[in-house]
């Protein structure tokens, strides 16, 4: 049976180098528009409800990104 690798990398490791973070973006941003990235969002609060998202993100109950809006 293969061996089971893993490889982490760290945003300085990415944003520091022009060529990959060109590559990171380009990457992510393909994906996002093809649907194969998709960000799964707990929760959206807009910005006058600011305590009772934190409170929200406090609780440790979230599943996903907590989104506050803000309208201009």
């Amino acid at each position: 049976m293969p061996a089971l690798n893993m490889r982490t990398y760290t945003m300085l490791e990415i944003t520091r180098d022009p060529q990959r973070m060109h590559r990171a973006t380009a990457f992510i941003t393909s994906s996002l528009r093809t649907g194969t990235l998709r960000p799964v969002v707990d929760g959206v609060f807009p910005l006058e409800d600011i305590v009772r998202a934190h409170r929200h993100m406090e609780s440790n109950t979230q599943f996903g990104k907590i989104v506050v809006t803000v309208d201009h």
